[in-house]
């Protein structure tokens, strides 16, 4: 996820945790809601990136969380920039009314 105004990038999108932690730290869609709660919490203005893995030109690996329990939910971490041709879908994804951020309907029916 990131800020609408963050994509489409010039070339390939390259987020600030890929130049301080050396990946781009993404989720699956059962387990988008918890970074975005934790970490966006006030922001009406995030988008999902869908992203094929099969055309990312860099590795993903799926490891724990930098921040949460030890015992919690894996996330994929991507080894390089995201470049633009292995996002097949850009989706809004704003808070609901309480605030709270739940998977966009038309991702959890496709």
């Amino acid at each position: 996820m990131c800020g609408r105004d963050e994509w489409p990038p010039q070339d390939v999108y390259r987020p600030e945790s890929l130049h301080v932690e050396g990946f781009v730290h993404c989720s699956d869609f059962g387990t988008v809601h918890l970074p975005a709660n934790l970490l966006f919490s006030g922001r009406t203005d995030l988008v999902l990136l869908v992203i094929d893995p099969a055309r990312l030109d860099a590795p993903v690996r799926w490891e724990r969380p930098v921040v949460g329990p030890p015992d919690g939910p894996w996330f994929p971490h991507v080894y390089g920039p995201i470049n633009k041709d292995a996002v097949v879908d850009v989706v809004d994804f704003p808070p609901g009314p309480d605030g709270i951020f739940a998977l966009p309907a038309a991702l959890a029916n496709p």
